[in-house]
This record gives structure tokens, C-alpha cells and sequence, in this order.
């Protein structure tokens, strides 16, 4: 996959070198991130990036997922946003982001989810694109109304965080009428 380059951001698969960055950025958003997103915890190792980095490696060569690096285009690493739960039968997926706390609330989630959801819409074709958020999580629930997605309602135990079920607020993009 080619990096996706716009307004500052480039999106891109991680590598083995971004390890060391991105263990640095989880260390440093414990405190914004984690409630959210449990894999994000004090003491993340280089070592479980690359773990991850190998799963979205192979998730990007099936085309079930298209987990990317957020990187400013001077190669600063800002966070992670993905394509994923991709399902072709419905053609529709997940669309999920986070943003290093030193980085949070400077227009870089909204911009990078406008950039991969493009990518989603008009290269994959995808005709739904959904942004799950814990109904509490407004942060990310703010990101998708700036991004122009659609509030559909909640969902009652749609999320599964910190070991219990979480009711999720669900925003769709949709080619008709949410171009990015």
C-alpha cells in the first residue's frame, strides 16, 4: 500500500523502525487513550509493537484490515488510525484513530480520518463506513461529527472495554452523502 499524503499527515504502514516511537507514544497517552483503548498501558515495550506491527502486516496482505501509522509528512509519529472489521458481504467497516497526547486537539484525527476515509470510499469502494465510540468517549464522538458523520444512535453493549460491556455511540459515513 502506497502512503496516504494530505493537509501535513501521512498515512502509512508501520515498520519495524516505528517501534521505539510508537511505544513511546502509548507511554505518553496512558492517561487519554487507555480508558478507550486497552492495549494502551504504563510500560508498553517496543517488543509488543512489532507483535503488532506483524499482525497488521499480514491483515493488510488479506485486505482484512488497514491498520496505519499517523506520521506528520516531516516523519513525526502522531498515532494510529485503521480500517478494520472490514466485511465485503456488507461492504462496510470499522474506521477507528488515536492521537499521542502531546499531539491531541490540533485537527489530527479529523484530518487523517478524512484522509483514510476517502480511501475507503473511493479506492476500496467500501459503501459504509462506521466510527464506534464508547458513549462516553467524547473526544473521538467529536471527531466524527467534525469529519460530517452521521449519528445513528447507540448501541447497547456494542464495546467490550476494560472487561465490560460498553454502550457505543455509532456515526456512519456513507458515499451519498458524507464525502470526506
Amino acid at each position: 500500500m502506497q502512503p496516504l499524503i494530505s493537509n501535513g499527515l501521512c498515512l502509512r504502514p508501520f515498520v519495524a523502525s516505528d517501534a521505539e516511537a510508537f511505544a513511546q507514544a502509548v507511554n505518553e497517552s496512558v492517561d487519554s487513550v487507555s480508558p478507550w483503548l486497552p492495549w494502551c498501558h504504563a510500560g508498553y515495550m517496543p517488543a509488543e509493537a512489532l507483535q503488532w506491527f506483524s499482525l497488521c502486516e499480514r491483515s493488510l496482505a488479506e485486505q482484512t484490515a488497514y491498520e496505519l501509522g499517523i506520521f506528520s509528512t516531516t516523519g513525526e509519529f502522531l498515532g494510529g488510525i485503521g480500517l478494520n472489521h472490514i466485511s465485503r458481504e456488507c461492504n462496510l467497516c470499522n474506521l477507528g484513530y488515536w492521537v499521542r497526547q502531546s499531539q491531541q486537539g490540533k485537527g489530527i484525527a479529523p484530518r487523517a480520518t478524512r484522509l483514510l476515509a476517502d480511501f475507503g470510499l473511493t479506492v476500496l469502494g467500501l459503501t459504509r463506513i462506521e466510527i464506534v465510540a464508547a458513549v462516553d468517549n467524547e473526544p473521538s464522538r467529536a471527531v466524527a461529527r467534525k469529519v460530517g458523520a452521521t449519528f445513528e444512535g447507540v448501541a447497547r453493549n456494542r464495546l467490550f472495554i476494560q472487561g465490560r460491556p460498553v454502550d457505543a455511540a455509532i456515526h456512519a459515513l456513507i458515499p451519498s452523502t458524507n464525502r470526506p
